[in-house]
């Protein structure tokens, strides 16, 4: 089934959400003791952790992976990659040219080629998808979510000011988080997750 990354969720289907939500705790609510149940209730990560299978679920039949990050686009790209904690593979000419891009509060979209593909046909793709690759605002979601990229190994690529392709991903090697950030135009394998925001 494709979705439609483009359309946001209706008040219509939160209320579903909401109302089915209702109906299970109402069918098992003599299950659970009321003093547990209140404690549980003032637990502030609870609601957090019901968002995450509910987004767990929605992402796994999308066709798209969507995160909202607040960007500090006065940062430095050193800095923004220091702030992700993880093991840096770096080319620093290259980390200093890494595009700032736009906006401090910004949707970030990952899809998946499922293919391998040349750095000239991601471009195309990108275009297709109306984004544009933004490495500071991808580099914000791994910092934010340090297990996003154990499982959606990402990256995205942009040209230097002589023109070169540059590129930035984010994976897991056994116990190692890394960033891996340099100049090259190989092909990409199928396992990426590309990055790029609306144009």
């Amino acid at each position: 089934m494709k979705i439609t990354q483009s359309k946001t969720t209706t008040v219509g289907q939160i209320d579903k959400a909401v109302a089915n939500y209702r109906a299970l705790l109402d069918k098992h609510a003599k299950e659970f003791n009321t003093e547990a149940v209140q404690i549980v209730l003032g637990q502030p990560e609870l609601a957090t952790e019901q968002l995450a299978v509910f987004r767990k679920r929605v992402e796994a039949i999308s066709n798209m992976i969507v995160r909202i990050v607040k960007v500090n686009r006065n940062q430095f790209p050193k800095e923004a990659i220091n702030a992700t904690g993880r093991v840096q593979y770096v080319n620093d000419s290259v980390l200093a040219e890494m595009p700032h891009g736009k906006g401090e509060e910004v949707k970030v979209y990952f899809f998946k080629i499922s293919r391998q593909i040349s750095c000239a046909d991601l471009e195309k793709e990108y275009e297709l998808r109306d984004l544009k690759p933004d490495p500071t605002a991808q580099t914000k979601v791994n910092e934010d979510d340090p297990a996003f990229a154990d499982t959606y190994p990402n990256g995205s690529q942009w040209k230097d000011k002589n023109g070169k392709l540059c590129f930035s991903t984010f994976n897991r090697y056994d116990d190692e988080r890394y960033v891996l950030v340099s100049r090259d135009d190989n092909d990409w394998y199928d396992h990426w997750w590309f990055a790029g925001v609306r144009k």
